[in-house]
């Protein structure tokens, strides 16, 4: 398949990435990911494998975008997938075991 990366053409197969990454200890996930085998690497980290580039030269959105359309599976980052933590966990605790959870905090 051929993609643009960094305003460079590169012809990458499914192939060609399993090979290029093959024997690559993953970097720690901050931010997006691509599961390629039964690994996840950082998007900018198989950017930087397959193309040869600075990680600087490119942005993670292009790399997600030939790595979908090659068929691996990406995933954002985790801080996006992480929902947002209740601001009254006392209050969270009471609704789920089914206290009256009044606005003010109040017990009855």
């Amino acid at each position: 398949m051929r993609c643009v990366i960094a305003r460079y053409p590169f012809d990458l197969t499914e192939k060609g990435v399993l090979d290029a990454m093959k024997g690559v200890k993953p970097e720690l996930v901050t931010a997006e990911s691509v599961t390629i085998g039964r690994r996840r690497y950082p998007v900018k980290q198989v950017g930087e494998i397959i193309t040869r580039q600075d990680r600087r030269d490119f942005s993670s959105g292009e790399v997600v975008r030939a790595m979908t359309r090659l068929g691996f599976t990406c995933h954002p980052s985790p801080e996006a997938a992480a929902p947002a933590p209740d601001p009254d966990p006392l209050r969270a605790a009471s609704d789920l075991l089914g206290g009256p959870g009044q606005a003010d905090g109040s017990a009855l």
